[in-house]
């Protein structure tokens, strides 16, 4: 049974990940930066692997970017998949977001996801390189589906007009520096199981985003 807990072709480039610098000019970062001075935070929400699977996947990842001094690796513990990335919400709204998004997918079965590519985004001139998913069954898309229509019906968030692509971010381009492509030397991780959703805060800094979990739910296992 799921279980909710508080806590303390493909597109060019990419407008879901809550902490890469091509989505801080998305549609839904501009819609949503509020009035000067309110209390606003950050949000995204976030598709989760297994701890199992997201250490291996790390481990796979740094062996890939290795000597790379060109690149920034994104945090082992950050590997996600951003479902849905709300861009700056009324902190008085969080309780709600979260309620209306974690209600909406908590019966559904964990998903099932397979490596496919290493990506650069955008491709002529890339500013990060992504871990292509194949998704399992599309399961990743019915929770994504979900957890958007229930922001959507709440007002805190407007559907893409793109069709949402399951990736996760492995490397950043470091300001200044021109990337040489990232060609994997060894073989793709195995399938990756991903049963955890959450509600991240994230906090822009000059090193890079700062995730924060607010709140989760585990999917269905099995």
């Amino acid at each position: 049974m799921a279980t909710r807990s508080a806590i303390a072709p493909r597109p060019s480039a990419c407008t879901f990940c809550a902490g890469c610098s091509v989505a801080r000019n998305s549609p839904s970062e501009r819609r949503s930066s509020g009035r000067p001075g309110s209390p606003r935070v950050r949000l995204f929400l976030a598709l989760e692997p297994r701890e199992e699977d997201r250490a291996a996947l790390a481990e796979w990842r740094d062996r890939l970017v290795q000597g790379r001094d060109d690149l920034r690796p994104s945090a082992a513990e950050t590997l996600h998949l951003t479902l849905v990335f709300l861009g700056y919400q009324a902190e008085k709204d969080v309780p709600a977001i979260a309620q209306g998004a974690l209600g909406a997918v908590r019966e559904l079965p964990a998903a099932e996801l397979r490596p496919s590519a290493v990506m650069p985004l955008p491709r002529r001139s890339p500013r990060l390189f992504a871990l292509d998913l194949e998704d399992e069954d599309a399961r990743a898309a019915a929770i994504q589906s979900a957890a958007s229509e229930a922001l959507a019906e709440g007002r805190w968030y407007r559907p893409e007009r793109r069709e949402w692509w399951p990736h996760m971010t492995l490397a950043r381009v470091k300001r200044g520096r021109r990337a040489e492509p990232l060609d994997p030397a060894e073989p793709l991780p195995g399938p990756l199981l991903a049963p955890l959703v959450t509600l991240y805060r994230s906090t822009l800094r000059p090193q890079g985003a700062v995730y924060t979990p607010l709140e989760r739910v585990e999917l269905r296992c099995g």
